[in-house]
């Protein structure tokens, strides 16, 4: 790889450091081709990006970001977790972590934070933005459909109501 190439690539990890909310940092050596093609699809199916890369890179990609101070994990073959969503990292790789035993979580970092594996599996039984914003809608819409339930309760009596009548009617006819 070249300088140039170099330079690029640091500089594109620097700009995806600051918009993350964590990163997770793992050991993968070992894994086979189909555990590692399962992890990055889980990666990418919950919008977390998952790269390995070279150490001394990484290390200059972190250098003035909020997680400078992680930059010490980053010895041997290792791989690194990040996103937007502060919980999706954690959950996906504490997962892996049970199912491969060649897969280990060094530590990691939330909102800047130095954090060891305990916050790590803390964070993974959080629930997920998307998790969040779908409990919010059942909360928000469960008023409306009881409302609407309750208006349409009097209608259904009504018609129940004159449906027994008529078939009073027909029988006394």
């Amino acid at each position: 790889m070249k300088r140039s190439e170099k330079n690029i690539l640091v500089q594109k990890l620097k700009e995806e450091f600051t918009s993350s909310s964590s990163v997770i940092v793992t050991h993968y050596s070992g894994l086979s081709v189909k555990e590692t093609e399962n992890l990055r699809k889980a990666m990418r199916s919950n919008g977390v990006k998952f790269k390995v890369t070279k150490n001394r890179l990484t290390k200059l990609a972190l250098a003035e970001t909020q997680y400078e101070s992680i930059s010490d994990l980053f010895i041997g073959p290792t791989a690194i977790a990040y996103s937007s969503d502060p919980v999706a990292p954690a959950k996906i790789t504490v997962d892996f972590e049970k199912k491969l035993k060649n897969f280990k979580i060094i530590g990691g970092s939330y909102e800047g934070e130095k954090i060891d594996n305990d916050k790590i599996n803390f964070i993974a039984t959080l629930l997920s933005l998307d998790e969040i914003r779908g409990k919010l809608l059942g909360i928000l819409i469960a008023p409306m459909q009881k409302i609407a339930s309750i208006m349409q309760a009097p209608g259904g009596q009504l018609a129940r109501l004159m449906s027994s009548r008529s078939d009073q009617l027909e029988k006394s006819n």
